[in-house]
């Protein structure tokens, strides 16, 4: 590839038209989140000004449930001194930046995961686009790969700071390049291998690697004069490797505390979330999470070795818990454990820091189940994220779903929701727990169209136990929180209604598909069944009611662009939440 090729799709048109799409996105949700208040001006006609007044933005817009936007992309015009401008998404931030709350401090920084984003998707629109209709029979990496929004609340959700246009060509999962994982051997003396009940290293790595690989590493380091017993081996993500541990972990490689082995031989698939990996040389084997110290979407995507101790029992404890649940089991509900994990801890940056710092998520990595084995005939899989894509065409991934199925738009939903939805509902009312669930935390297993079941994943991570008398075992107790008693159902109509239901519902009545009163009529109806089901949750169920004529709008962006290296204290989740006003609850009265 020679230099101009590398940045061939920063085309003047595809520009244009990113900035475009990237602008039609920031004038929605910040509508939303009442960041900005658009001033009517026709029917269905808007406008808003910047800080100064002088530059009018003019677009027109639907107004759907949950006070979502539709603002239609082509009728975004901008204006200064009865001039139109070209649109221009840094130009946009700096002439807000006032209403956005944008500080100096992180305004540069923000504007640079704008640019960035808006150049992801002009590599997207310079790939071969492939028509939903045609992606919903392709395979699951197929439709991994194919996703071409990333998170649909935030603005900002493809910064990825710290990468190259090499190393984005390289590692980005819509560019789909094959990556082999880098190997290195971790002294134990700091670093720690976990597992899974009936998991045991040796065994597993050999598993993981084939023997020919671990003893082509095992005669490495003994041509070093280096025991292999004294060794664990750690994945590690390329970018990590050349970027930092070569440089920040210097004295660790000095020391042969770590020592590279080089690549393994299987390729994989970068996923949706940029540090996780799929093995597609082995479908069948455990995907490879591993810390990646790029700022995205409001993180450092680091993986903390101290985490990583407790995660393998955590995951034990969900399946067991998933199991002996006969109403979750009725669901078809399963998780892919994260079934083994190594963390390496560098002490001197221990002692120099607190365990919320970005030096001590550096070197760590987990397997975690692959969903593939799992597979019954006929049926495919698709991360749901998928569900709210739409294609250039305007025509949604969900909307193609329902024509494959031949079912009726309602009674496609109703499979999807008891799959999905009911889990969530009862984990929440039965055990206080929790999930971040997501379209990337979550895998659709799929027959001929329809949602035959969910798979749930990324737990240790993401789950929380809200119950402060709970009995949990020692290994578990860290997913214990303390949320006031107001904001608990927050978790389902923020999570769910608020950042993924909004825009299906909006995406299936665009398209003509199901109107939104009939959506949110199903997902009411879904969850009077469930709670008919289980009358012994009556009590929970009058205490945190979904049926409450309105819920808290908790804003995401506002997070971000208040503090986008670290969009929430850890130690704190339900304290970082930026709560403005309320919103309607699309199923209350229903």
């Amino acid at each position: 590839m020679t230099l101009a090729d590398a940045v061939a799709h920063l085309s003047p048109e595809r520009w244009e038209k990113a900035n475009r799409l990237l602008i039609r996105k920031a004038l929605a949700e910040f509508a939303h989140e009442r960041l900005i208040t658009p001033e009517a001006t026709a029917e269905n006609g808007y406008v808003v000004r910047s800080d100064d007044g002088l530059t009018r933005y003019r677009f027109t817009a639907t107004r759907r449930a949950l006070d979502h936007w539709q603002v239609d992309a082509d009728s975004i015009t901008r204006h200064r001194d009865g001039t139109e401008l070209p649109l221009a998404a840094l130009d946009f931030f700096i002439e807000l930046r006032t209403a956005l709350g944008l500080s100096d401090e992180v305004l540069p920084v923000y504007l640079e995961e704008i640019s960035s984003t808006v150049s992801g998707t002009c590599y997207k629109l310079a790939k071969p686009q492939i028509p939903v209709a045609e992606l919903t029979r392709s395979g699951f990496q197929a439709v991994e790969t194919g996703m071409t929004e990333g998170h649909p609340c935030f603005v900002a959700n493809n910064g990825r700071l710290g990468f190259g246009i090499h190393e984005y060509l390289s590692y980005a999962p819509e560019t789909a390049s094959p990556v082999r994982l880098v190997w290195l051997a971790a002294h134990r003396s700091r670093a720690a291998f976990t597992a899974g009940v009936g998991i045991e290293y040796e065994t597993f790595v050999r598993e993981e690697l084939g023997e020919r690989t671990v003893e082509r590493f095992h005669g490495l380091l003994r041509e070093q004069g280096l025991d292999p017993a004294d060794y664990l081996l750690i994945p590690v993500h390329p970018w990590q490797w050349w970027n930092k541990l070569t440089v920040t972990f210097a004295a660790e490689v000095a020391r042969r505390h770590l020592v590279c082995l080089g690549e393994g031989d299987d390729e994989y698939l970068a996923q949706q979330s940029i540090r996780t990996f799929f093995n597609s040389s082995h479908p069948e084997k455990h995907y490879v999470k591993t810390a990646l110290s790029v700022l995205n979407m409001g993180f450092m995507r680091g993986l903390s070795a101290a985490y990583m101790e407790a995660t393998p029992a955590i995951n034990d404890w969900l399946a067991q818990l998933i199991e002996g649940d006969p109403v979750l089991k009725s669901t078809g509900l399963s998780i892919i454990r994260e079934r083994a994990a190594v963390g390496y801890r560098h002490l001197e940056y221990e002692k120099a820091t607190d365990r919320y710092s970005p030096y001590r998520k550096m070197l760590a990595a987990l397997w975690r189940e692959s969903p593939v084995p799992g597979l019954r005939d006929g049926e495919s899989l698709a991360t749901m994220a998928c569900l709210v894509h739409v294609d250039q065409e305007g025509a949604s991934f969900a909307g193609a779903l329902v024509e494959q199925s031949g079912l009726a738009p309602t009674e496609w939903l109703r499979h999807y929701l008891r799959a999905y939805f009911t889990p969530l509902l009862h984990s929440f009312y039965a055990y206080d727990l929790v999930y971040m669930p997501h379209g990337e935390n979550v895998i659709l297993v799929l027959k001929d169209g329809v949602v035959q079941r969910a798979i749930y994943k990324d737990i240790a991570e993401e789950i929380a136990v809200m119950d402060p008398d709970a009995v949990l075992p020692p290994t578990v107790e860290r997913l214990r929180v303390e949320v006031p008693e107001d904001k608990k159902l927050l978790s389902v109509f923020t999570d769910v209604f608020d950042c993924f239901f909004r825009f299906l519902a909006a995406n299936l009545a665009t398209e003509g598909i199901l109107e939104e009163d009939d959506f949110w009529r199903t997902v009411a109806e879904v969850t009077r069944e469930y709670q008919e089901s289980v009358p012994e949750l009556t009590e929970k169920f009058q205490r945190y009611d979904m049926f409450a004529p309105e819920f808290a709008l908790s804003c995401l962006n506002r997070l971000q662009l208040r503090n986008n290296r670290q969009m929430v204290d850890l130690a704190d989740p339900a304290g970082a939440l930026h709560l403005i006003g309320n919103l309607k609850n699309p199923i209350a009265g229903v």
